[in-house]
Order: structure tokens, then C-alpha cells, then sequence
């Protein structure tokens, strides 16, 4: 009889959790992912295959994995914030014995029939080592220069892994992403002042010690003009793409950049060009409008937790999702050096699309457990 009331009180905690989720922000997640199968279609001249069926199955699978995140209880995610961040250090480091060679970079491990990108799994997982951190310590030791050296080897670690790659835009990511945390967390201001002012001469003379491509990376943003048929070739036809969209756009599979084969990288890196190219600059602020109202519904989730392990997860998860589009779209304009950073939920892409669907069940596990008190120093 105990064991059945039992069972029967955990079904009705979990229904009660399922029933008390953040519909309203399942339901703009899927809205904008819809977008993407569109793009995906038409980038392929109006079929599923090969890239729109594959990208909705992984969605699918994706959207599952989501929920399952969201219904652990939070306190557990904290339990399991460095653990998980050891697993994918390990993963970083598992790249530079057996990673696959792609695109020039080698980034991938194949684990059975599987291909996964530890650098997206390490951008979920330092997020949630970093905010346990900061979750465990006062205050005042935010403040302090010897309590920031533990959180600051966490992210000097998998950075260092990642540029070996070599992925300069992935290891950008996850300094930006982390340092949402920081401040947030409660770092002083003058703490960043002196970073940024070590930073900017250390990247002048690092230049010289860049990648030969990433080096022509950075000239050809600075004047892409310069070899309109060799390195500034993507950027150009991004422009041109952007531009020939109007206002209104030229209809779906009606853009010429992208069906004319001009536009490279079209359904990943710049998916965005055909999506302006085909429905203007209003099919570029209706996806913005569906992108600011999952960043205010993630805000909004980590301003009403309660304790501060979940507020700091939700930013942070947040902030790294504010850093793909802003950047995604900061590069297809010209406006910083292309850099290889897919448009969330958008891009064709197998470990993105995975890994953020997580970082949204660990925003939404914030949201079911955001009155859970967890014992901490704030």
C-alpha cells in the first residue's frame, strides 16, 4: 500500500511539473526552429532532404532531451556542474588524440555512429561550473582578486583545448559567455577594465601568431573588397544577398544569391542572407521579435529564482544565446570577422542544436525549481 501511494505521489509531482512548465516559452522555441526547417527547405530547392528531415528528427530528439533536463531537480544539475565539466575537458582533450578532421579543423570525436563537437557540449557545461562557483562563495570574495583564480582556470582551460583546434570563434564564446557570469556573479567593474586592457595589446601581438587563415580572416573583414574572388568572396555575396531582399523580400525559393549557388555555407554559417534575401528586412525583424521574447523569457526565469546557483545558470545559458545570434548576425553583415558561429536554432547543425535544446531545459529546470532554496553564501 506504501509503495503504491508512493509511486502514486511521484506521478503526481511529475505531472504537476510537466502541467506547471513554461508553455509560452516551448511554444516560441518551436516557432523559431519552424523558421529554420523553412530555410532549410528552400535551401535545398524546396525539399526536406537532405537537411530540413534530418534537422526537425534531431529537433525532435532535442525537444525530449529538453524536457527530461527541465524535470531534474535543480539541486541535482548543481551536484553535477563539475562532473559534467570534467567529462567534457576530458572530451576537449579526446580531440586532440582521436578528433575527426573537418573543414580544415579538427573538432570532432566520433563516439559509435555518433559525431559530437565537445566545444558545444563545453559551452553548456562551464556555464554550470562556473555558476556553482560563484553560487558557493560570499559576496565580498567576489571582489576579491585569489577567489577569481579558481573560476578564471576553469575557463582558461577548455579555451586553451579549443584554440588548439584551431576554433578562435568557439574559444571567444566561451570567454563572452563566461564573462556574463562574472558580472552578474558580481565582479567589479575595474576587474574587467584590467582584463580588457591586457587583452587589447595581447591581441595585437598575438596576431602574428594566428593561423595563416584566420589571419586572412581579419584582413578580409577589415577590407573584403580587397580579393572579391578569393578570401572576401563569402562576405560579399552575404552583402549582396542582404541587400537584394528589399523590404519584403523576393518570395521563398525565389532568392538568387542562394539558388544560383552564389551564396556559400547557405543553410549553416549564413542562413540568415536567405532568409533577408527571401523575406526582406521584415523576415529579419519578425525572427529578431521571436529571438528577444525566448532572451526576455529567459531573464525574466532567473530574475524569479530564488536561489542564486539558478539565477546565475539562466543568465549565463541566456547570454550564450544572445552571443550566437548577435554574433551570427554581427558576421554575414561585416560588421566583425567571420568566425564559423551557427544562427541558434536556425543553422543546420546536429551538437548545436542538442546542446542548446539542454541549455534551455536547464533554463526551464530553473523555472520549475525557482522557489527551491539552495544553501549557499548569498
Amino acid at each position: 500500500m506504501l509503495r503504491e501511494l508512493g509511486e502514486k505521489n511521484v506521478n503526481i509531482s511529475l505531472t504537476q511539473k510537466i502541467w506547471d512548465m513554461n508553455w509560452g516559452f516551448i511554444l516560441l522555441i518551436c516557432a523559431t526552429a519552424s523558421v529554420g526547417f523553412l530555410m532549410l527547405y528552400s535551401a535545398a530547392n524546396g525539399n526536406l532532404d537532405p537537411w530540413a528531415s534530418r534537422q526537425m528528427m534531431r529537433f525532435g530528439m532535442g525537444l525530449i532531451l529538453m524536457f527530461v533536463v527541465a524535470l531534474v531537480d535543480i539541486r541535482v544539475w548543481l551536484n553535477l556542474a563539475y562532473p559534467l565539466y570534467a567529462v567534457a575537458l576530458l572530451m576537449l582533450g579526446a580531440v586532440e588524440v582521436m578528433g575527426v578532421v573537418g573543414m580544415g579543423a579538427r573538432r570532432w570525436v566520433e563516439i559509435g555512429p555518433i559525431q559530437l563537437q565537445p566545444s558545444e557540449i563545453m559551452k553548456i557545461t562551464l556555464i554550470m561550473a562556473i555558476a556553482r562557483y560563484f553560487h558557493n562563495i560570499g559576496l565580498e570574495d567576489v571582489r576579491k582578486i585569489r577567489w577569481l583564480i579558481p573560476p578564471l582556470l576553469l575557463v582558461a582551460a577548455p579555451v586553451a583545448l579549443v584554440l588548439r583546434q584551431p576554433d578562435l570563434g568557439t574559444a571567444l564564446l566561451l570567454i563572452a559567455g563566461a564573462g556574463i557570469v562574472f558580472f552578474v556573479a558580481g565582479v567589479s567593474l575595474w576587474m574587467f577594465a584590467a582584463v580588457i586592457g591586457i587583452a587589447v595589446p595581447t591581441i595585437f601581438f598575438g596576431y602574428q601568431f594566428l593561423h595563416e587563415y584566420q589571419q586572412k580572416r581579419i584582413l578580409t573583414f577589415l577590407n573584403p573588397e580587397n580579393d572579391p574572388l578569393g578570401a572576401g568572396y563569402h562576405i560579399l555575396q552575404s552583402k549582396i544577398a542582404l541587400g537584394s531582399g528589399g523590404v519584403f523580400g523576393k518570395g521563398l525559393l525565389q532568392g538568387t544569391q542562394s539558388h544560383l549557388n552564389y551564396l556559400p555555407e547557405m543553410r549553416t554559417d549564413f542562413i540568415f542572407s536567405m532568409l533577408a534575401e527571401e523575406f526582406g528586412m521584415i523576415g529579419g525583424l519578425l525572427l529578431f521579435a521571436l529571438y528577444v521574447l525566448l532572451i526576455a523569457y529567459g531573464y525574466a526565469i532567473a530574475y524569479r529564482s530564488r536561489n542564486h546557483f539558478g539565477k546565475l545558470l539562466a543568465i549565463g545559458m541566456t547570454g550564450v544565446f544572445f552571443l550566437y545570434i548577435f554574433i551570427n548576425v554581427a558576421m554575414v553583415m561585416g560588421l566583425v570577422p567571420v568566425v564559423g558561429v551557427p544562427l541558434p536554432l536556425i543553422s543546420y547543425g546536429g551538437t548545436a542544436m542538442l546542446t542548446l535544446l539542454i541549455g534551455f531545459g536547464l533554463t526551464m529546470s530553473v523555472y520549475l525549481h525557482r522557489d527551491v532554496d539552495i544553501p549557499g553564501k548569498r
